[in-house]
């Protein structure tokens, strides 16, 4: 059945990743029509030092640094 993959930097709050896959499971709830237990949603966490953008480490850009 559908599956969504979420990939970004770490969300260290457990509660907020519990309300991110509540609410992107309603949305696809409202959208396919299925039953809840149709969907899986994977959240996939990246460290900024293994995410490049326009060819520069995420943690390279906007003066992050790497320590």
């Amino acid at each position: 059945m559908p599956t969504v993959t979420v990939e970004g930097p770490k969300i260290p709050d457990l509660e907020k990743k519990r309300a991110l896959a509540k609410e992107i499971t309603d949305v696809l709830e409202r959208v396919y029509g299925l039953p809840r237990e149709a969907y899986t949603v994977v959240i996939r966490e990246n460290p900024p030092e293994n995410v490049a953008v326009a060819g520069t480490l995420i943690v390279d850009r906007a003066g992050r640094g790497s320590g």
